[in-house]
């Protein structure tokens, strides 16, 4: 059997504020193309398909479209909320679209029933792991006293490999969404939660052929069973030039075969500019980088005007902008260091220098010094 594992599809996320919806449907309508070149038998989806939890018809549209392509290509689709989705709304209509061949297993009381499948080996079972939010999953499974997600994982797997010892000779698979120790995260993965108790050891997950991660945007391999797809585009400035992927997975008679990337198409690449804003529009070099997101940091020493008016003149696509000059006379020291000992009146001239890099006029010295004076006189009369 073989199985394409890919999770975070996230869609309906923005850039920036910027509408992805229309490169997310290319790269992902596009997995329809790897089922038919690669004859893949089941499609994965470990967790956040959508980005937030009510999602908008544009990306429901987008999703029913997706699933119609790979169903159309041949492929079976396994899916599961992550933290982003809502469990119930993803689950919604479950029963009917399994019949399909979607299969969404969303509901935690019902995580050791597998989708089961079968090839010319006999049985592969799938099991879905909702993500399990602590403080509700304890609940659900049975465990008021667990704390964090290790223990209500680890019991959620406990029930997995209780299911799969009453199927011997059944190959195994489980998608799980989470963040399992030795993971490297992105700049573009929102915190499960804080403190470090979000952590699942890898050892939780013992005694499965094959383990689909989701999460994590870095696409990455725990172990050869255990691995992270990662997002299949870019959400961050941080994965620019970060090659997307999924992992084509096969299964022989005993378990694990071979696991292999499948490199994902990148509709707009993203790409990090530096340097003064002069210099961004005339360089004959980025003629390359026009069409591609583009963050740029401006090393101008005085911030230019209206700079991201300018910067879309030749990258129509750039989406953020952050200034990162030194301020007039290259002044390295600290905003506290700058103001120590200074006057009210020392001290707004100096906000007014820092804000625009530009120092304030005598006149708006003046106007300043009129405003500390008449607050200062009403704190005296209160």
């Amino acid at each position: 059997m073989r199985l394409l594992h890919t999770s975070d599809w996230h869609i309906g996320r923005s850039l920036h504020g910027t509408d992805l919806l229309a490169e997310q449907e290319q790269v992902l309508g596009g997995l329809a193309d790897v089922v038919r070149a690669e004859s893949v038998d089941v499609v994965l989806v470990a967790g956040d398909v959508y980005d937030r939890a009510v999602p908008s018809a544009d990306a429901t549209g987008v999703l029913d479209r997706v699933l119609m392509r790979l169903r159309s290509a041949g492929a079976q689709v396994v899916l599961t909320p992550g933290n982003h989705d809502s469990a119930r709304r993803l689950g919604f209509g479950a029963g009917l679209l399994a019949r399909s061949g979607v299969h969404v297993r969303a509901m935690t009381p019902a995580l050791d029933e597998p989708v089961m499948l079968d090839d010319e080996h006999g049985d592969v079972a799938v099991y879905g792991l909702p993500y399990l939010e602590p403080e509700v999953a304890r609940h659900e499974l049975g465990l008021p006293d667990a704390r964090g997600h290790e223990a209500v994982v680890g019991a959620a797997m406990d029930r997995v490999r209780a299911d799969l010892f009453l199927r011997p000779r059944t190959r195994s698979v489980v998608l799980a969404h989470a963040f399992v120790g030795g993971g490297l995260p992105s700049e573009s993965e929102r915190d499960i939660c804080v403190g470090g108790v979000d952590l699942v050891s890898a050892a939780v997950f013992d005694g499965i052929d094959y383990v689909a991660l989701g999460h994590l945007h870095r696409p990455q391999s725990l172990s050869d069973r255990i691995r992270y797809s990662g997002s299949p585009l870019a959400y961050s400035f941080g994965e620019a030039g970060q090659q997307k992927q999924a992992w084509l997975v096969d299964l022989d008679a005993s378990g694990l075969s071979e696991v292999r990337p499948v490199p994902l198409p990148t509709p707009r690449p993203l790409t990090v500019l530096r340097g003064e804003l002069a210099e961004l529009l005339a360089d004959p070099e980025l003629a390359s980088v026009t069409e591609h997101f583009v963050s740029a940091q401006l090393t101008d020493a005085i911030r230019p005007a209206d700079p991201m008016r300018q910067l879309q003149g030749r990258f129509p696509h750039a989406v953020h902008l952050e200034w990162a000059g030194t301020g007039p006379a290259g002044d390295q020291r600290s905003y506290t260091e700058r103001l120590a000992g200074r006057s009210d009146l020392e001290v707004a001239g100096e906000f007014v220098s820092h804000v625009r890099t530009v120092g304030a006029t005598p006149a708006e010295l003046e106007l300043l010094g009129r405003a500390l004076a008449a607050a200062a006189h009403e704190e005296a009369l209160a």
